[in-house]
């Protein structure tokens, strides 16, 4: 093992990397945290979901420069940052889930292979419930594209992927950083191969179009079938089971390729950089914290042991670039690095209740009439069979009554229907959080821990604080009241 880490800053001059997925919200920060930190970087190609160049244009600078999040940057530059970006950055328009990334400009492609040092994959679908063709060719197969890609570039140096911590399934206990072994399933009854699902997908799609089924009854046999595929193999969503596929088959076939893999855990808004709180979206959790806040979530299922794992996403960030230096300078050899909070700094989701309520108390949101909403602490719910005795007391007989009501009387369809849209809503809401509210599992952190000791041990002191990713510094009580919730509600309760 390699003594130092050494200057992460000066290890990133001069360097080339190829980023997918770049109008994400990973993505989207790891770039202008590069560009912040190393103004000297050579050059970022951006891949990006665009039929043309002038369009992927278009989404890089809509999609990417012109959020907020490039606010630090704006300031720095002023006038002077379009050229600065234009000389750095480089929209490549294409497609992962295509050979070759799906880019079409051959001159482009032959630049790509011999400028690009390192590729990061932030390209994914990360909805649950997805159509499984679409998962399948994104985040399976389209992983494998973007490593086939890197292993054709002359002086490439490694792949960073970014997963999930949730390809673990439902497993309890400690979950380690350890690679997937090809095949396995969560059940054990079963082998995964993903050339079985390509085939059930193509076969599956086929029948539908001799049915002439309309895109509606297309999308949703899709989704319907990803979610038989992925509960038949132990995962409890398409989502985390393709996510799995790919894991497995990157590091199965990764041959010389140096890989990297970044498992992070629930993934909130950023914590210190470029400023805290920024966010796009609701992510994970905040589906939550947004129905909550809107007034239409008062109950929620949950197992009062189970630990919710949050990690800012600057400090997701920050774990791969210092995983990538360590990496690069054989200070590690290892390919899994889980970034969450779970093993060092717990959250319970009666500590989340307690920030919620906390937070839109003193800034309540308003009903449409204008007047503010009333809130109080969630009822807590700790077994199905309880929840679903509380879900027909409190919502299914009014909800009845209602419907009969509104049958007879205009006077009260819209509390019939307010009813019936938080009915359907914590419904969703306790099918797809399930998983995750029982969740027994506690993320082994013990590889990235090891990177926080070396950052603080070898690289200059003044990085430690650029680079963190230490979960142990922060305040939940502090960040989540103080600063997520806020950004939630200005950046991704529109």
């Amino acid at each position: 093992m390699a003594a130092e880490l050494g200057s992460i800053i000066e290890f990133l001059e001069n360097k080339t990397f190829l980023v997918t997925g770049a109008t994400g919200y990973l993505a989207k920060i790891f770039v202008e945290k590069i560009l912040r930190v190393q103004p000297n970087v050579k050059k970022m190609y951006l891949l990006l979901r665009a039929s043309d160049a002038k369009s992927a244009m278009q989404r890089l600078q809509q999609d990417v420069v012109e959020k907020e999040l490039f606010k630090v940057l704006k300031e720095k530059y002023g006038e002077n940052l379009n050229s600065f970006i234009s000389e750095k950055v480089r929209a490549v328009a294409g497609d992962i889930s295509c050979e070759d990334l799906g880019i079409k400009d051959s001159s482009l492609t032959d630049e790509l292979l011999k400028e690009v040092d390192y590729v990061v994959n932030c390209a994914a679908s990360t909805n649950f419930n997805e159509r499984y063709d679409v998962a399948l060719g994104i985040n399976t197969f389209g992983a494998l594209n973007v490593m086939n890609f890197a292993k054709k570039c002359d002086k490439v140096k490694m792949l960073v992927h970014v997963s999930t911590a949730y390809v673990c399934g439902e497993d309890g206990g400690l979950i380690l950083e350890k690679p997937l072994s090809l095949g396995k399933s969560k059940n054990g009854s079963t082998k995964v191969e993903i050339e079985v699902e390509k085939k059930l997908v193509q076969e599956k799609l086929a029948q539908l179009l001799s049915e002439n089924a309309s895109q509606k009854e297309t999308a949703i046999a899709m989704k319907k079938l990803g979610l038989e595929r992925a509960k038949l193999h132990g995962w409890p969503n398409t989502y985390v089971f393709s996510k799995a596929m790919s894991e497995m088959h990157l590091v199965a076939s990764k041959d010389n390729l140096p890989l990297v893999i970044i498992r992070p855990s629930m993934i909130i808004s950023t914590y210190q950089e470029p400023f805290p709180g920024w966010i796009e979206g609701a992510k994970t959790i905040d589906s939550v914290i947004a129905a909550y806040g809107k007034g239409r979530l008062e109950c929620f299922v949950y197992n009062p042991e189970t630990v919710y794992d949050l990690i800012p996403a600057d400090m997701v960030v920050n774990n791969m670039i210092v995983a990538m230096v360590a990496r690069e300078k054989k200070y590690s050899t290892e390919i899994v690095y889980q970034s969450g909070s779970s093993s060092r700094n717990q959250v319970t989701l009666s500590n989340i209740d307690d920030f919620m309520y906390r937070y839109f108390a003193a800034n309540p949101l308003f009903e449409k009439d204008g007047k503010p909403i009333q809130y109080h602490n969630l009822t807590l719910i700790n077994s199905m069979s309880a929840y679903r005795l509380y879900l027909a007391i409190q919502y299914l007989l009014p909800f009845k009554a209602l419907q009969l009501a509104s049958s007879f009387s205009k006077r009260y369809e819209d509390m019939y229907m307010t009813l019936g849209l938080k009915i359907r809503l914590l419904t969703r809401f306790v099918e797809f959080y399930k998983p995750y509210t029982y969740l027994m599992g506690i993320f082994d952190d013990t590889n990235s821990e090891n990177l926080r000791k070396a950052l603080k041990e070898t690289c200059p002191t003044n990085e430690a604080e650029i680079f963190n990713f230490d979960p142990t510094t922060v305040d939940w009580d502090d960040f989540v009241v103080g600063h997520h919730i806020p950004g939630l509600v200005k950046y991704g309760m529109n």
